[in-house]
């Protein structure tokens, strides 16, 4: 068996940099009783970071989660959007923040934004950490993008391969090729 290594695509400084850059975009758009709701699991590294991002920005948001599935156990989206968990406070008459990993086939992102807007949100925005632009099943652009990202299988800074790599400071893409540098090489 070939051992897997992670090669960096994107490294912690240009992600700590980024986030500050988009906590500055956020706030400029002057958001009003700020909720903001993370999607589970991916996006927890990106959000804690973002979050604290926009606390330096001088933005007091409130913070809660929801738990969106639609991968399952593999690497392509199902289709199908389920909620595993709800968020607990009140969105009506708020402006939400949905943080998310990944924007791929926008399926998980129009379900939570229809889903806010539903229960009375004033205004719904989304930060996502990642966007590969050409995989979009549905119509939908972020209205925060940390990058974009070339259509590669991603790990790490949240993101996972069957519940491995989460616990990665960078985003990186698999190699099973033995070549690649090695798990926790940074450039």
């Amino acid at each position: 068996m070939v051992q897997s290594r992670v090669r960096v695509l994107f490294d912690e400084e240009t992600i700590a940099k980024r986030c500050d850059e988009l906590a500055a975009d956020i706030a400029a758009a002057e958001p009003k009783d700020l909720l903001v709701v993370a999607v589970l699991k991916g996006s927890f590294m990106f959000a804690a970071d973002l979050i604290r991002a926009l606390h330096k920005t001088g933005l007091e948001p409130q913070v809660e989660f929801i738990h969106l599935s639609s991968y399952r156990k593999g690497t392509t989206s199902s289709g199908q959007v389920d909620i595993l968990r709800d968020v607990e406070s009140e969105v009506r008459g708020r402006d939400v923040l949905l943080i998310d990993d990944i924007l791929e086939s926008g399926r998980t992102i129009v379900f939570a934004k229809d889903l806010m807007a539903a229960r009375g949100a004033r205004r719904v925005l989304s930060a996502v950490l990642l966007e590969k632009p050409g995989k979009r099943a549905v119509q939908i652009e972020a209205d925060f993008v940390g990058f974009t990202c070339p259509d590669v299988f991603v790990v790490g800074y949240g993101m996972d391969v069957a519940h491995s790599y989460r616990q990665l400071p960078f985003v990186g893409l698999v190699d099973t090729s033995g070549e690649g540098p090695d798990l926790f090489e940074q450039r």
